[in-house]
């Protein structure tokens, strides 16, 4: 089904329509030794000048290290941008409807209900497994995205891959597949058969597994047509010079890229047993991402005690199918040294 699927048939009607801002930089993208095309400043280089609205050179880098074609890339400020995006240019407001698990990500149900769009919520089974019958059922013709996360966040389980390809192949809408934290799992994720599904995105992030949180790049792969309609209604200068810098000079560093991943992933695979061998901790749920979700006697007293010791974690316990959970980032063995150290005077 996603081979016959027709893109612009899913595409806002306005949006279709519409003709994209065309900055200075969009008309001339070459080199030069005078540029007075875009009002800057002449001083103050580099930052007198705009950036390339199309950070061509970023989105090169990106491909080959992801294996991917730059026309299949959307760089977002986060990967938040690209979920409003997608929203924007493929649901209409009153009509359509987005669907998200529960737990899951909030930002999908925030940017759908700031756009005013129907998100409707599909809980996963009591094992964080999802259910793709239930998810088929909640389908109809108004639904324009389905939003999976895998490695899930907060339940940090990854989705089973052929539940996942099942519901792609049954629907006609994009599926959109969000692999932040796929550099700390076992599996490859879905994005090596990207050209395989017209109507797959995945989201992926600079934030996790490459340190770059800060910054704000977040990455979007999708068939080249969906790539230009997100892209025609992006600001023309979404990324800044100083993110396309950090974002280069940081993707140089792939050896260490690779070592602070094994480094977390043994520390997480340490932290499983400090935890698992404490009473108070009643469960530690199988983790594919850089944090733990643990179910506790009492979650927010823990919570304040942590606080009083200068720790934070996160207070999941509101959350459907997370009672008395908290959600713990793996640290650095320093910083999980002192967390596991406040927890045994507590459990004494």
């Amino acid at each position: 089904m996603p081979d016959t699927i027709n893109i612009s048939s899913l595409v806002r009607k306005n949006i279709l329509e519409m003709e994209p801002y065309s900055s200075a930089r969009d008309e001339y993208s070459g080199s030069a030794s005078v540029y007075l095309d875009a009002n800057e400043n002449p001083f103050n280089t580099p930052l007198n000048r705009y950036p390339d609205p199309g950070q061509q050179i970023l989105k090169r880098k990106i491909a080959s290290l992801k294996g991917q074609q730059v026309e299949n890339i959307f760089l977002g400020n986060g990967s938040d941008e690209g979920i409003d995006v997608l929203i924007r240019v493929l649901c209409e407001p009153g009509r359509d409807n987005v669907l998200t698990l529960d737990p899951s990500y909030g930002m999908y149900g925030v940017c759908a209900e700031i756009n005013g769009v129907e998100c409707r919520r599909i809980l996963l089974k009591s094992n964080f497994s999802l259910d793709p019958d239930a998810v088929l059922e909640a389908v109809d013709e108004h639904t324009k995205l389905i939003f999976l996360c895998s490695p899930n966040n907060p339940t940090s389980n990854s989705l089973e891959r052929e539940v996942m390809l099942k519901i792609i192949d049954a629907v006609t809408c994009m599926v959109v597949v969000d692999e932040a934290y796929i550099d700390f799992s076992n599996g490859p994720g879905l994005l090596p058969i990207l050209s395989e599904k017209k109507n797959l995105v995945i989201l992926q992030t600079l934030s996790k597994a490459w340190g770059l949180a800060g910054i704000r790049l977040g990455m979007l792969f999708a068939h080249r047509e969906l790539i230009g309609y997100l892209s025609a209604v992006k600001y023309p200068y979404n990324i800044n010079s100083l993110t396309i810098e950090a974002a280069l000079e940081g993707l140089k560093e792939t050896s260490q890229q690779r070592d602070w991943v094994r480094e977390i992933l043994e520390e997480r695979g340490r932290m499983v047993k400090e935890l698992e061998s404490m009473d108070f901790v009643k469960m530690v749920h199988p983790s594919d991402a850089n944090f733990l979700l643990i179910r506790v006697d009492n979650p927010s007293e823990l919570y304040q005690f942590l606080i009083s010791k200068g720790i934070i974690v996160r207070d999941r316990s509101g959350v459907p199918l997370c009672k008395g959970s908290l959600r713990i980032t793996i640290g650095s063995k320093e910083e999980n040294r002192v967390l596991i150290a406040a927890l045994k005077t507590k459990q004494s």
